[in-house]
């Protein structure tokens, strides 16, 4: 097997803190890509203290700074920015997630690097993108899905929307960032120019709406939040057992339907003319629903799932952290690397896509604040202890 991964040789300049822009590079980390972040001096990234903390750390900071070189430099002084410049200069990727106008305001946008590194991929990643009425607007996660329509779909009928307890907003605009970057790298191999890539949070969620947009033009339908099944495809939906777990079922292919029903001990109903195809049953759904809850009301989860895999109808559990550590075929699979914290292992969750001959690896956790600040300022930007030091002294770094 080759060992090489297929971002090896590249270089990306990470700017920007918490989570869609780290993300992005730490896709690119994975796959073999240089990776150079840089951070306030003192605290560093504020993700670093988010969420469960132990020894002084966010167990999280551990996985999203994994593969990352670190480095501090105080971006809103005269120096900072031009050791940030040089370190750009050097660069085929830049990330950055400031409020639009920011790099600018620094000296360090798009239009510095045109002539000092054309072939520079130059990622941007905001709530509403760098140009338009709300491009100036604050855009955390939670307001951008808000706007991208994915929340309204969220929940039940008549009740507040419901967020996801993920930042899926920056995680799912991170992932756009990615695939930006490897096609703007793809494009430069035979153009030799880099480009700039606008990201938006919202309309990285809005890319996730499926038909939303073209039911509303072309027949006046506004999709509507369904609660536990998905609107206009029947049955998929989620239901209790008797041992108070959820099961996901999911039987509306036709031939599926008909297992499913025979399982559930309704022959009857798999029979039925009237639910021999998707618009049948979507016209008859509750009387669906209720027959597989009192189903599922009268066994246990693991019995449910034993009868419908025998019978080939896609169902599973609703699983939790405990359960997927525990479960056998995500171990086969993979899904965990273990690496050491201060003399103790952790499960850090593998990155996905799999690949077959270049695939990723972790190969250290998030690594602590300037780390590396010797080996980047000194090695690659060639300042010396006395110059390193005196930056430190006056707090730059």
């Amino acid at each position: 097997m080759n060992t090489s991964k297929p971002l090896s040789g590249y270089r990306v300049i990470e700017l920007g803190q918490l989570l869609a822009g780290p993300f992005a590079s730490a896709l690119l980390a994975y796959f073999g890509a240089e990776v150079i972040k840089v951070e306030p001096p003192g605290s560093g990234d504020p993700l670093r203290n988010w969420r469960v903390v132990k020894d002084g750390t966010s167990l999280w900071w551990h996985s999203l700074g994994r593969n990352k070189k670190c480095i501090t430099l105080d971006l809103k002084s005269s120096k900072g920015q031009a050791l940030a410049a040089r370190l750009i200069e050097s660069a085929d990727v830049l990330i950055e997630n400031f409020r639009p106008g920011v790099m600018e305001e620094w000296g360090l946008g798009p239009d510095r690097f045109k002539e000092s590194n054309p072939g520079l991929v130059y990622t941007r990643i905001s709530g509403y993108g760098q140009t338009g009425p709300y491009a100036g607007k604050p855009g955390f996660a939670s307001v951008c899905e808000g706007i991208s329509g994915f929340r309204y779909l969220n929940g039940f009928p008549g009740e507040a929307p419901v967020r996801p307890n993920l930042s899926l907003g920056d995680s799912i605009a991170g992932l756009h960032a990615a695939f930006g970057v490897t096609l703007a790298l793809l494009s430069r191999q035979s153009s030799g120019a880099g480009q700039v890539i606008d990201v938006a949070l919202y309309e990285a969620m809005f890319n996730l709406l499926e038909g939303v947009i073209p039911e509303y033009d072309g027949a006046g339908v506004v999709r509507e939040p369904s609660g536990t099944t998905v609107t206009g495809i029947v049955p998929t939906n989620t239901y209790r057992c008797a041992d108070n777990k959820f099961v996901v079922i999911g039987g509306n292919g036709d031939s599926i339907f008909k297992r499913l029903m025979k399982a559930a001990g309704r022959p009857d109903m798999a029979d039925d003319p009237r639910l021999g195809d998707n618009a049948g049953r979507v016209r008859f759904d509750h009387e669906i629903d209720e027959a597989l809850a009192a189903w599922c009301g009268s066994l246990s989860s693991s019995d449910v799932l034993s009868q419908l895999d025998a019978q080939r109808v896609p169902a599973g559990p609703i699983y939790n952290a405990a359960d997927m550590l525990a479960d056998p075929h995500f171990n086969a699979r993979g899904l965990y690397e273990q690496v050491e914290i201060n003399g103790e292992p952790l499960k850090l969750p593998a990155m996905m896509p799999k690949l077959s001959d270049t695939p990723g690896e972790t190969c250290w956790p998030g690594p602590a604040v300037a780390s590396h600040n010797d080996e980047i300022l000194g090695e690659l930007l060639g300042l010396d202890l006395a110059e390193r030091q005196a930056l430190r002294d006056e707090g730059i770094i």
